[in-house]
C-alpha cells in the first residue's frame, strides 16, 4: 500500500459500492433541497458528510443522512432558520442558530472566526440552538486553509458516563485542532473524548460485527461486545478515553470531556449534559459549538511558523520504531491520503447504507447516481 493509493479502511468490494465523490455530494445536496433547505446550506451540509467519507470517517459520513432528514421531517430541525449574531466584539461573537442544521450554522460561525482572526489576530465564536454539525475536523480544516491555527468543539447528546458512573450523563464531546504546515498535509487532530463516537458502534451494528471489549458497558457495569446491545437505545454506555478505570487514564478522558462541555455547552448557553436532545427529536437538540481561530502572525511570521511545524513533524517521524510498527504517522495524515485516493477511485458506501439513502432519495424524487 503506497501513499499514492492509500485507504484508511480498505473497503471489501463485496460489501461496498463505489461512488464518485462529486456525484455522491450532488445526490445528498438535492435530497436536502427537497426538504426546503436552501441550496447554499444544502451544499455545505452535503460537503461535510462526503468529506467524512472521503477521509475514512464512515461513522460520520452519508450513513448519517437519515438522522438529519428525520429531524427535518419531525420539525425539530428548521430548514430555513433565522441565524443571527446576538453578541459581538472585535475578537468574539455568539450566534443563535435557531435550531437549523448544524453545518450551515457552523459555517457561518467559522467564517466569522476567520475574519476576526485575520483582522485582530484571534477569533472566538460560540453557538447555541444548533444541531449535530458533522466531523469536527472539517471546521478546523477551513481555518487551516486560511493559514490559521484552528480549534473546534461541540457537545453532544448524553451517550457516556463519567468515570465511576453507570448512566449516560455526558456526550462524546469531540475536539479538533489544526495547524498549517509548509509541506502537506497540515496537522489535523479530530477525535471524540470518549473511546469511540456513537457512530462507530452504528457501523459495527450495520455490519453485524462484535465491538472490541472495553468500548461500552451495560447498566450492570459489564462490558458489551454485541453491537446491537451496545446501542444507546438498548442501554449501552460509552466510556471516556482511557476506559473504565483510572489505571489507563479513564479519568483524564473524563476531564477532557468536561473541558469541552464547558466551552461548547456552559459558555455558549446551549443545552447541557442530558438536556441535549437527539437530532431526530422529539424535542430540539440545542447543541452548542465553540470555534477558535488564531493568527500565527501575532507571534511570528507565517513562513517561520510553518518551517517550525515541519521541523516538529520531521522529529516525530524520525523516532526509532517499535518492532510492531512500520512508520510514524502525524494526526490527519492517513485521512489526507485516504481523501486523495478516494477522489480518484470513488467513495466506498456500505451496501446497507446505500440501500437506505437510495430509498430516502426515492421518497422525494432524487435518483441515486449510477
Amino acid at each position: 500500500m503506497t501513499e499514492e493509493l492509500f485507504e484508511k479502511v480498505p473497503a471489501p468490494p463485496e460489501d461496498y459500492i463505489r461512488v464518485p465523490a462529486d456525484k455522491l455530494k450532488e445526490f445528498v445536496k438535492k435530497v436536502f433541497m427537497a426538504y426546503d433547505v436552501p441550496e447554499e446550506d444544502a451544499e455545505v451540509t452535503a460537503d461535510v458528510l462526503v468529506a467524512a467519507d472521503l477521509r475514512g470517517i464512515e461513522s460520520h459520513g452519508v450513513q448519517r443522512l437519515k438522522r438529519y432528514i428525520d429531524g427535518l421531517k419531525n420539525g425539530v430541525v428548521k430548514p430555513r432558520p433565522n441565524i443571527k449574531i446576538v453578541r459581538e466584539g472585535p475578537t468574539y461573537a455568539l450566534i443563535d442558530g435557531d435550531f437549523g442544521l448544524g453545518q450551515p450554522i457552523s459555517w457561518k460561525a467559522v467564517k466569522i472566526a476567520i475574519e476576526k482572526a485575520k483582522k485582530n489576530y484571534i477569533g472566538m465564536v460560540g453557538v447555541y440552538h444548533s444541531n449535530h454539525h458533522g466531523i469536527e475536523g472539517y471546521w478546523v480544516m477551513k481555518m487551516v486553509e486560511e493559514d490559521l491555527i484552528g480549534l473546534a468543539t461541540t457537545n453532544t447528546r448524553p451517550l457516556a458516563a463519567p468515570t465511576g458512573g453507570l448512566a449516560r450523563v455526558i456526550g462524546t464531546n469531540p475536539i479538533a485542532f489544526g495547524a498549517p504546515t509548509k509541506t502537506p498535509p497540515p496537522l489535523i487532530v479530530d477525535m471524540a473524548s470518549t473511546i469511540v463516537p456513537s457512530g462507530k458502534i452504528e457501523v459495527y451494528r450495520r455490519k453485524a460485527k462484535p465491538i472490541p471489549e472495553g468500548w461500552v458497558v451495560g447498566p450492570d457495569g459489564k462490558y458489551i461486545t454485541d453491537p446491537e446491545k451496545a446501542m444507546p437505545a438498548k442501554g449501552g454506555i460509552l466510556l471516556p478515553l482511557g476506559g473504565l478505570y483510572e489505571l489507563m487514564g479513564g479519568h483524564k478522558g473524563y476531564c477532557l470531556n468536561l473541558i469541552l462541555e464547558v466551552l461548547s455547552g456552559v459558555l455558549t448557553g446551549s443545552a447541557l449534559s442530558y438536556d441535549v436532545g437527539p437530532t431526530q427529536g422529539p424535542k430540539p437538540s440545542n447543541v452548542g459549538h465553540f470555534f477558535l481561530a488564531i493568527n500565527v502572525e501575532a507571534f511570528m511570521p507565517l513562513d517561520k511558523f510553518k518551517e517550525r511545524m515541519d521541523e516538529l513533524i520531521k522529529r516525530l517521524k524520525s523516532t526509532p520504531l517499535h518492532p510492531e510498527f512500520k512508520r510514524i504517522w502525524i494526526p490527519g495524515e492517513k485521512s489526507y491520503l485516504t481523501t486523495q485516493t478516494r477522489l480518484k477511485i470513488g467513495v466506498p458506501v456500505y451496501k446497507k447504507v446505500y440501500e437506505e439513502i437510495k430509498k430516502i432519495g426515492e421518497e422525494v424524487g432524487v435518483k441515486f447516481p449510477e
